[in-house]
């Protein structure tokens, strides 16, 4: 069935967890098949250079919500909630006449009740006393919660949620996610518990030491064909209710590629691991390397390696291999699921008036220097993400390589969506220079990237807090408890061997940079509220 079109944009908004940019094929990824997310590509622009605004699920994810730094929005780090009462792009989109939905993974909030490592200062089982009256606990901060999702059958999420006025969640990882998709399987006759995670796992050939198996779970009934088909469903509802000029907003948030790695039956071993291409640095130890670096493959060697942590470990070339190879499975099955969203759209006749965006949260080392996973090194495969905007009103197979960051997400959908940004949203409109050419490109000379973590990590400060900048040339690092920072020329050196902090003849341009980090964050930081009075 045709639907007529409608004046203002439908907009989807494609998210997966932990994916580097160049695990694609329209980045230029040369074994990983991704036609369908190429396809978008190619219906739209491909920003080459957009950059998180911090390499941690919970605070990235929140400056994509908020427009604002995870400083600002108050989620420093990972533990940290968004406070409910924070004014979205989705709420102002809700309030606008879209009807808005998130089928998937949210982490506004904590998903686990595992307590918070940052006890510094504190006698052993001590509460600490906070300078805040809300800590942002109870039933308002616990409803992504897996514990009360599943202690309490009747737990539901309290609408609207963060603007969102429909929630199906899929929450962690893998084939082990929690919320609403445990409930699907049990629908469909599929005990969880015999079914899911490692116990349950199908014999296979991966590294003992990797956080990988080959789930019982088939690829019909994976989380990422549930988020799919709960957005496809979410969708046709809206189309059989909604008012015939109403627009929808809907976040399909894939879980995937993130570990542990369990991509189900024939993505298992779509890719073999001896045919992947490991990153360039891979094993690289170069004098004036960064200490934590060196500590991390330290732990390997001496069997200390925090397996089953999200944290950054280092890895051996097996591992790294099978790594990549299972995120490429992943990758591939998340292709295939918005194969069949787009196949859905043009049957529907949607494709003419619906924006389709996609990105990740974050990165992933994926064998990078050795290393697995996401921790304080703020290297490119970490830092950089995905960032594709296929919108049929705009020029097609575009590359754009301005510096943007992942607070511009929300500030280009209210845009497109004409409705008008809040004071405190600090993102850019990316395709303002794609409605009249006599417009200049918003353009950012540098891009800022913080990082909070109660993760202790060896041969670091803890707790950890850390600054960067990205400029068209140069990244600047520099952490709170340190006298000594990071330095790289991405001109001669992209891949980041050659810390040049020390380099005497680059004073100048260390100090430039260090001047400019602190004018971008005075820039990003909190504004809001507004003064009421003149005092």
């Amino acid at each position: 069935m045709a639907c007529k079109p409608v004046s203002r944009p439908n907009i989807i908004l494609i998210t997966t967890d932990q994916q580097r940019a160049d695990h694609l094929g329209c980045y230029g990824n040369t074994v990983l098949r991704t036609p369908n997310i190429d396809a978008l590509a190619n219906r739209g622009t491909v920003f080459d250079r957009c950059f998180v605004a911090s390499p941690v699920c919970m605070p990235n994810r929140a400056a994509m919500m908020t427009s604002r730094m995870p400083s600002a929005a108050g989620v420093r780090m990972n533990g940290v909630p968004l406070p409910t009462d924070s004014l979205t792009f989705v709420e102002m989109l809700r309030r606008a006449g879209w009807r808005t939905a998130l089928i998937g993974k949210g982490h506004l909030q904590n998903m686990t009740d595992r307590p918070a490592a940052w006890t510094a200062g504190l006698a052993p089982g001590a509460e600490p006393l906070q300078a805040q009256a809300s800590l942002r606990d109870g039933p308002a901060y616990s409803q992504e919660s897996i514990a009360q999702w599943t202690q309490q059958p009747s737990h539901q999420v309290s609408l609207p949620y963060y603007g969102f006025e429909h929630v199906q969640f899929c929450l962690e990882h893998g084939d082990i996610t929690g919320g609403d998709y445990p409930r699907w399987l049990q629908q469909r006759g599929i005990d969880p518990a015999q079914w899911v995670g490692r116990a349950n796992a199908l014999p296979n050939q991966a590294p003992p030491m990797l956080d990988a198996w080959r789930t019982r779970i088939p690829p019909e009934l994976y989380p990422s064909t549930f988020v799919t088909e709960k957005t496809v469903s979410w969708i046709q509802d809206h189309l059989a209710r909604a008012a015939e000029e109403t627009p929808f907003f809907v976040h399909c948030s894939f879980p995937d590629p993130h570990h542990p790695f369990t991509p189900p039956g024939k993505y298992w071993d779509l890719y073999d691991p001896r045919s992947v291409v490991l990153p360039e640095t891979f094993g690289s130890d170069r004098t004036g390397d960064h200490p934590l670096k060196r500590a991390l493959h330290e732990e390997m060697r001496q069997d200390r390696r925090p397996v089953g942590s999200s944290r950054a470990m280092a890895v051996s070339e097996e591992e790294a291999r099978w790594a990549i190879a299972l995120n490429y499975g992943s990758l591939a099955l998340i292709d295939d699921a918005i194969g069949r969203l787009t196949d859905y759209l043009a049957r529907q006749g949607l494709t003419d008036n619906t924006l389709i965006i996609y990105t990740s949260d974050h990165g992933d080392f994926m064998g990078d220097h050795g290393l697995l996973n996401k921790g304080p090194l703020h290297y490119r495969s970490l830092i950089r993400v995905p960032f594709i905007w296929a919108d049929p009103k705009t020029p097609h197979a575009l590359h754009d390589d301005r510096l943007c960051s992942s607070i511009d997400l929300g500030t280009s959908i209210l845009a497109r969506a004409r409705v008008q940004k809040a004071h405190g949203m600090k993102g850019l409109d990316l395709m303002q220079h794609r409605a009249s050419t006599k417009e200049a490109a918003p353009s950012r000379d540098a891009v800022l990237i913080e990082e909070e973590a109660h993760h202790r990590y060896p041969q670091s400060p803890f707790p950890l807090k850390l600054r960067t900048l990205v400029t068209d040339r140069w990244r600047l690092s520099v952490r709170a408890d340190e006298a000594w920072g990071e330095l790289y020329d991405l001109m001669s050196d992209p891949h980041e061997t050659n810390n040049l902090w020390w380099d005497e003849g680059l004073s100048r341009v260390r100090a430039a940079l260090s001047m400019r980090l602190i004018q971008e964050m005075q820039r990003q930081a909190d504004d809001v509220p507004l003064p009421s009075r003149m005092a």
